[in-house]
């Protein structure tokens, strides 16, 4: 897929599954911006890579929770590129906590990097989208299914996903479409705040297809959804697992 001349921000982009999407834009030809949080030994090494492939990329230090990092990160985009074509809206973060362990900041801080972030993201984005462009959002199967410790971000992702069928509707006579990707289990660092890890990476090999998904299978599909070959996929959560939600 070539992605050349397009302009790409993948929220949460320095590590797993966002770097994973940065560098299949950036394969196909697209220029990169991202934004991390903390971790700046990560987002640097995930721009030199980046860098690597030829393409011009932006890294900016942003946390999400805060609506005048997000201004100020697609003021930046806007000055370094002109443009955006494509937003990923990967970044996120919870606390693993049952209902009555959780605390009400812990409830705040799920939604507001993963439900409100991506509504104001969007919002600066169709801005810079001056050409038409696409938004893909990143949930996971526990905005639908039951997970252990998983309530204050099944919630999120749940209300991310009701905001993907709404901006796919509102969006789409600016040329915007808007699809959300979930993923199943997927090994990467996210896995390790969880206190039942070594049961969701069993539970994530035993799919149909016979392996775990990885971050490039998640990568693809979103990359897939930003062609014209997914226009007139709208508003839909695609599912990637390996089937393994199949299996009672």
């Amino acid at each position: 897929m070539s992605f050349k001349g397009k302009v790409v921000l993948i929220t949460g982009g320095s590590r797993g599954i966002g770097k994973a999407i940065a560098l299949e834009f950036a394969r196909g030809g697209a220029d990169i911006a991202f934004n991390y949080m903390r971790n700046h030994t990560a987002a640097a090494e995930t721009e030199k890579e980046i860098l690597g492939l030829g393409v011009r990329c932006l890294r900016v230090k942003a946390h999400l929770a805060d609506s005048d990092k997000i201004s100020g990160l697609f003021s930046e985009i806007g000055r370094e590129f002109g443009g955006l074509d494509v937003l990923v809206n990967n970044a996120a973060s919870g606390v693993q906590r049952d209902a009555l362990e959780l605390e009400e900041k812990h409830w705040d801080w799920a939604m507001d990097i993963n439900a409100k972030a991506p509504w104001l993201c969007s919002v600066e984005a169709s801005r810079l989208m001056r050409n038409g462009g696409h938004i893909v959002n990143i949930t996971s199967q526990g905005s639908q299914k039951v997970l252990p410790y998983y309530l204050s971000v099944g919630a999120s992702k749940a209300a991310l996903e009701a905001l993907t069928r709404y901006l796919a509707v509102e969006f789409a006579p600016k040329g915007i479409s808007v699809n959300a990707v979930s993923g199943g289990y997927v090994e990467t660092g996210a896995l390790d705040h969880f206190p039942n890890r070594e049961e969701m990476v069993q539970a994530g090999g035993q799919t149909p297809a016979g392996r775990m998904v990885t971050s490039e299978d998640i990568a693809r599909v979103v990359a897939f959804l930003c062609t014209k070959d997914a226009d007139m996929i709208r508003g839909q959560v695609i599912v990637v697992d390996g089937g393994v939600t199949l299996l009672a």
